[in-house]
């Protein structure tokens, strides 16, 4: 035995077998035209070792364990109250909501003095009401999703910016149909009073309601978990993703109208840029316009940017 020489120059005697067993988590691949040899194969990716042959992929909501044994169900994530991504939003919204009611606070305890009445205090109110709702719609999308809370975001997430950019345009087309009328005779235009302004403005709003209404019939609110958005290729760092069930382009949709309003307010704006000096309501509007038009323009890339966020 001692004068035997092996392959490789060692002393031992070789296993008279040609393939060892498999480890956990690892198939059997048998050798061509060999069937009592094979390679072991290991069940990579979102695969479990289904028997001592075959690799089998994991349901969709579930992942394999460790050792690639079996599934085991994917963490479920959502935006928690306690994150940066929450908590910035937050504080900027109860600033802007403590800001707008000292507005409203003041507005009611000088109802009655002409420069609250010169300002259009029924839109002003109106405006107000738009912007409380834009900030307050914050909490809605840091919420956890449900029913309710999809319900409601359907319905505010478009509404506070429709109400506001209907107050704006309802105002900015006043001042406009004014100076026009102006250059032609010195009868005032029609639908220039107060109530007349209430009616055109909720008209404009009832569009936005009308169509969540439909939406609602259509495609009923609820919630989801997403298990594609966060479907990393290791599986260690896959999530589901809680979200209501609004798709990219349907809240493009959502807030198309707002957009419609906003280009329109805009246009009207840029016409009634060179009114007098002493009718100055026109001046900051086309401002806020101007700067709402380049925040939009921003939004867009920046939100569709992040579509792979797990904290979008």
């Amino acid at each position: 035995m001692e004068r035997l020489h092996w392959p490789g120059g060692g002393n031992r005697v070789p296993t008279s077998i040609c393939s060892q067993p498999c480890r956990p988590g690892e198939r059997k691949k048998l050798v061509k035209g060999i069937p009592c040899c094979w390679h072991c194969e290991r069940c990579d990716g979102y695969q479990y070792q289904q028997d001592e042959f075959h690799c089998k992929v994991c349901r969709l909501s579930e992942r394999p364990n460790e050792n690639h044994t079996g599934c085991i169900p994917i963490p479920i994530v959502k935006l928690e109250w306690s994150s940066p991504w929450a908590v910035v939003p937050v504080f900027i919204a109860i600033v802007g909501i403590i800001a707008t009611l000292f507005v409203v606070v003041t507005f009611v305890r000088y109802n009655d003095t002409p420069i609250v009445k010169a300002s259009g205090r029924e839109l002003s109110y109106v405006l107000l009401t738009g912007i409380f709702l834009c900030y307050a719609t914050t909490f809605l999308m840091i919420a956890e999703p449900d029913l309710g809370t999809c319900s409601l975001r359907r319905v505010f997430l478009g509404l506070g910016m429709s109400i506001s950019y209907a107050a704006l345009l309802t105002k900015t087309n006043r001042i406009y149909r004014i100076f026009e009328q102006g250059k032609k005779s010195v009868s005032a235009p029609r639908f220039i009073s107060p109530a007349s302004q209430l009616v055109i403005t909720f008209s404009l709003i009832s569009l936005q309601l009308l169509g969540v209404c439909i939406w609602f019939i259509v495609d009923p609110s609820h919630s989801i978990i997403d298990y594609e958005d966060q479907r990393t290729t290791d599986p260690r760092f896959a999530r589901g993703v809680l979200k209501c069930d609004i798709s990219d382009l349907s809240l493009i949709c959502l807030l198309g109208y707002s957009m419609l309003l906003m280009v329109t307010c805009t246009v009207y704006a840029i016409k009634t840029r060179g009114v007098p000096e002493t009718f100055n309501e026109a001046k900051p509007i086309g401002f806020t316009m101007y700067t709402t038009c380049i925040v939009w323009l921003a939004f867009i890339p920046i939100f569709f940017g992040t579509s792979q966020s797990a904290e979008k």
